[in-house]
């Protein structure tokens, strides 16, 4: 589609691992901007609020990255971006960890029973926690070893992510009582993303 870039179809094993390192650092970019504001108190007059939105939100962008990598591969005809797939859903698994974290330690003080009384009645923290349990299958079974134990079953399981992308977005969309313009875009973004998996899966049928 974009012939003028196919030069950047495949890329040397040495392009490609200083690549990772490059996307790595850019990645963990966000948790250390937030660890030094914390360190030096400049989180604003809600530390908490904007722990939890942070993380909660670069875990959602990574996700949505995560996703993006095989449109990208298809629009462009690029090799290389599926190389990035594990790597951007581990980050996103390791930002919503900190966003649960925040909500955990902060915002219910290790409260089990107020927690397990969010899940249930309010349903923002329901698709929250839905997302979440399938990011940490996700990454769980993400290792070239649980790859090779499940074996045929693991390309069925790993498109549980799209549910776990629009339960992410579902959760951004609820905690939201009045602008949801930033909501909106995700919501535009996710079902670019989904219209272009669905084409794809038609054009192979």
């Amino acid at each position: 589609m974009f012939p003028h870039l196919s030069r950047f179809k495949t890329l040397s094993e040495s392009r490609l691992h200083l690549l990772k390192q490059v996307v790595f650092l850019s990645s963990c970019l966000p948790a250390l901007v937030l660890a030094t504001r914390t360190a030096f108190g400049t989180l604003g007059p809600d530390p908490v609020d904007t722990l939890t939105r942070n993380t909660g939100i670069w875990a959602l962008n990574f996700l949505l990255l995560t996703l993006g990598m095989a449109t990208l591969r298809k629009l462009l005809g690029w090799l290389w971006p599926l190389r990035m797939r594990r790597m951007l859903g581990l980050f996103s698994f390791f930002y919503a960890s900190l966003h649960l974290a925040t909500y955990v330690s902060f915002d219910h003080f290790f409260d089990v029973a107020g927690m397990l009384n969010d899940v249930i009645k309010r349903p923002f923290i329901t698709a929250g926690a839905f997302s979440f349990v399938v990011l940490g299958l996700l990454a769980a079974t993400s290792t070239k070893a649980m790859i090779r134990r499940i074996g045929a079953h693991w390309k069925p399981l790993h498109r549980l992510v799209y549910l776990g992308a629009i339960s992410g977005v579902l959760h951004y969309l609820w905690l939201v009582k009045r602008d949801i313009t930033e909501p909106g875009i995700y919501i535009i973004v996710l079902c670019g993303l989904l219209s272009s998996r669905l084409m794809k899966s038609r054009s192979r049928r």
